[in-house]
């Protein structure tokens, strides 16, 4: 039994290897990217079952998103592989001072065709917890129709449903996604969100409001990422401030991300949102440490060996 499904895209990031504009690059580092693999694959350093669904192409791009996710111990059996459509690709690029952009390059891509019938709902209903973002409606039509096909089969079979907004601007416009992601939010048991994602959809970019919002549409916990800041966390309880874990920042990109994956995997071991908040928290502050979307995601030992010396954040 799985611990936790997710679905969506990844793909293969080329990131020159000096710090300088990708025309005047000359090599580059070959890395994997992409939201929901990233939430499964910190699920899986800190100790749980996780698995992920999706499409790559038949090349060998596709062979290698798969082959960097199953090495890190996600579970990769549905993941298909398309005769038609190639693996997507993005830029990354990294100045002096650390400053960071990407370009996309994932337009009609392999998994842009993921569609109802790609899913083995065996298999997504085997796990305990579903996790979605909105990075995957908004790649295609069949993909927005994938993502509430699945959610409502994880409804029907009760499993717990996170569910974080992760708006992407380069993808769509705000109406567009203020349309297609805030009937998401009642149908989700765990939200995960940043403030700008907050005013996008609910009109709010007070943090504390947009949990209250969040709770009175049937939402049981909420974490609101504020960067630097920590989060702010709440349920049927009450709201609570989480600080961040101080860290030197490389690079801010995976780190939301890195924050879902500390946050679920305290779900999973059924700690109080605030400690969840906590383990998202620690969980960010060494994604943003390294560069790459993982590559700083820590072990099990590694993080309880970090959290033991920030333990004034769980009290």
């Amino acid at each position: 039994m799985l611990d936790l499904v997710t679905l969506g895209e990844t793909m293969v990031a080329f990131i020159p290897e000096e710090k300088e504009y990708i025309r005047y690059a000359k090599t580059f580092a070959k890395k994997t990217a992409g939201a929901e693999s990233n939430v499964a694959i910190g699920i899986a350093k800190l100790g749980h079952k996780a698995g992920w669904i999706s499409k790559v192409g038949k090349d060998e791009l596709g062979e290698f998103v798969i082959r960097e996710v199953r090495g890190e111990g996600v579970d990769t059996s549905q993941v298909g592989r398309s005769e038609d459509a190639p693996t997507g690709v993005m830029f990354k690029q990294v100045l002096t001072g650390n400053e960071t952009s990407v370009n996309y390059y994932r337009k009609n891509s392999a998994a842009s065709t993921l569609c109802p019938e790609d899913i083995d709902i065996d298999y997504l209903t085997s796990a305990k917890i579903l996790h979605i973002s909105g990075v995957t409606p908004a790649l295609s039509e069949s993909c927005k129709e994938t993502i509430n096909y699945v959610v409502d089969k994880a409804k029907e079979k009760g499993m717990i449903i996170s569910f974080d907004p992760n708006i992407r601007l380069k993808l769509w416009s705000k109406e567009e996604a203020k349309e297609t992601l805030k009937p998401l939010l009642a149908k989700s048991d765990i939200v995960l969100t940043g403030l700008d994602e907050g005013e996008i959809l609910l009109g709010l970019n007070d943090g504390q409001a947009i949990i209250e919002e969040l709770l009175s549409l049937g939402v049981k916990q909420v974490a609101v990422k504020l960067g630097a800041d920590g989060a702010l966390v709440g349920d049927g309880t009450g709201i609570s401030k989480v600080e961040a874990t101080k860290v030197t920042v490389v690079d801010n990109i995976g780190a939301g991300d890195a924050f879902s994956a500390g946050f679920l995997s305290g779900v999973i071991e059924g700690k109080a949102t605030k400690e969840c908040g906590a383990m998202g928290c620690l969980m960010g502050a060494f994604a943003v440490s390294s560069f790459g979307d993982i590559e700083g995601l820590p072990d099990r030992e590694a993080f309880e060996r970090k959290r033991t010396k920030t333990t004034d954040i769980y009290r």
